[in-house]
Parts: structure tokens; sequence; C-alpha cells
């Protein structure tokens, strides 16, 4: 069973009772649920990840004026029910934090986005990883009757706005014809195979976030990438060549494939970019593309920028 599974389990077998039980008043106002830092939030935990850093468990979210009435009863309570059905707790390591317990709603998007209300303007939204937005909207949420956590979650999931999801492909679309279509090909000619790797490698990174934001999703933490990928309704299918441009071989053959499933890769990119209607172009090269979103950019302090900025 994954751990967001049984986080669920637990909370509708025994925390909900005890919710119901000791804060009759506040429990229409308290979002349950598993959202965060995690493997079991994105539930892609295996045996792998209760090493460390897992616990069963399911977080509580209050409004600021609730935490301050209950929040230290509420841990307590919370600490009694897993001290009563859990012999051990979880290992931890210098950069583990639990996903369960008892938080602000103010605090838990503070964290991600900088605001307790997440990304106000264009700047929060262009300036944020997208791996952060990812983690913010991971999850599920159980219950959240008040619905202040479910909307400021849906607001980042689906609300960016549409100037800077232009921005960031078009520095994402040039990035990957610098690295890939020009620089990987002419590093190898140069004799220079380490800086070809890293071309690549920036190639694959700039493709992920591209073909998200074409799937209008944020691109989570590298570890998770691939995974993600694999799930998005567009592009999917390319989850198989990127990941074969950072793990097969580098012999000659190798090189040559590598530099075929690059031009594929831009090509499918380019494919959706016009059926999308962002950009039209005779090239198969994404430079031209990539001046042609930006110049779609309404927001003058954006369009100002220069377009490597995304």
């Amino acid at each position: 069973m994954k751990g967001i599974e049984e986080a669920e389990k637990f909370y509708l077998q025994v925390g909900a009772k005890m919710l119901e039980d000791e804060f009759p008043e506040y429990v229409s106002r308290i979002a349950v649920g598993l959202v965060g830092h995690g493997s079991e939030c994105y539930g892609y935990d295996d045996a792998v990840s209760r090493d460390h850093d897992f616990n069963v468990g399911f977080a509580m979210w209050l409004t600021d004026e609730d935490e301050e009435k209950i929040g230290f009863r509420l841990v307590r309570a919370y600490q009694k029910l897993k001290e009563a059905h859990f012999s051990s707790s979880s290992r931890l390591s210098a950069m583990g934090e639990s996903p369960d317990g008892v938080r602000r709603t103010s605090d838990f998007y503070c964290r991600y986005t900088g605001s307790p209300t997440g990304p106000k303007s264009n700047l929060d939204w262009l300036y944020t990883d997208g791996d952060f937005f990812f983690e913010a909207t991971n999850g599920k949420v159980f219950r959240d009757d008040l619905g202040e956590f479910s909307a400021i979650r849906s607001r980042i999931l689906f609300g960016m706005p549409e100037d800077v999801r232009l921005k960031k492909l078009a520095a994402g679309c040039l990035s990957m014809a610098r690295s890939g279509q020009y620089n990987y090909s002419r590093c190898l000619a140069h004799g220079e195979e380490g800086a070809a790797m890293i071309a690549l490698a920036n190639f694959v990174k700039s493709a992920l976030d591209v073909i998200f934001l074409l799937n209008k999703r944020h691109c989570p933490y590298f570890k998770w990438a691939f995974r993600a990928l694999g799930e998005l309704e567009k592009l999917s299918d390319l989850k198989a060549p990127l990941e074969y441009l950072l793990t097969s071989e580098n012999d000659a053959q190798g090189k040559k494939v590598k530099q075929e499933l690059v031009e594929d890769i831009a090509h499918s990119v380019i494919k959706e970019i016009e059926a999308q209607g962002l950009a039209q172009d005779e090239d198969d090269y994404l430079e031209p593309f990539a001046y042609k979103i930006h110049a779609k950019i309404k927001d003058a302090e954006l369009k100002n920028m220069h377009i490597m900025i995304g």
C-alpha cells in the first residue's frame, strides 16, 4: 500500500473520530490530507523510500486564528493518536522533514511560494521554481470543508498567468536550441566530450521544463521529473528518448543516435508549439520559435526582460 493510501486510511479509521470527539467546534474548519515533501506525497514511494524520511500519518492545516486557539491541543492530540497506533517513529535525515502533523495554512504556502496565500504577481510566478509549486500541490486533500487550503492549492495548480508561461517557454526553447541542437554536436566536433555532456544534460533539463509548460503543469524536482513526465497528456512519449540521452553509451554510434534524437525531440516540441498556436515557422531549429513565443507576451515588464530569464 502506498504511503498516501496508508495516510488516508489512518485518518478515516481513527483520525476523523479523534477530531470529531475532541474538536467538534473546529472539525469543519480543519483541512486534512497529505501534501508536500516526501515520496509518499508524490505517490512515488516504494520499499526503498521507507529506509529514511518516511512516516505514516496525515497533515492538518489551520487558519492563523484557529491555530492560536487550538494548535497546541491539536498537536498533543495527534501525537497521542500516533503513539497509540505506531510503535516507532520515522528516521529523518539531516535535511528530512515529515509532511504530517499540524501546520498553519499560511506557513505551508509561505514555505513554497514566499507568501501565505501563494504567488501574487507575475514576478512571483516567474522567479519561483516549478518544483516548489509541484510540491505545494502534490498528494491529496482528504477533507477541507472551509476551503481555504484547497483554494490556494487550486490557484497554484491551474493559475499560472499565460504571460509567465510564455516567458518560461521562450527561455526553455532557446536553451534547448542552444545547448542541444547547436552546442552538443559542436562540442563533439571540437573533441570537448565533457562539455558535450553538459550541453546534453542542459538540453534534457530544458526539454523537461518545456514539456511540462506545454501541458500547463509544473515540473517537479529532478528526482521525480521522468516519473511525472510519463503521466502527462502531451509528449509523454518523449520520456524514453530523453532518458536515453543521459543513460546510453557514448561510443561513435551512440553519439550519432543522440544527435538524431535531439532533433527528433526538438521536432516533437515544435509540433506541439504549433498545435497550440504559440508560433509558426518553417525552420526545424527551436530558436526562432523561442523569439516568436516571447513576442506574444503582453506584460511589458516581462517582455522587456532578456529572453533567457524564465
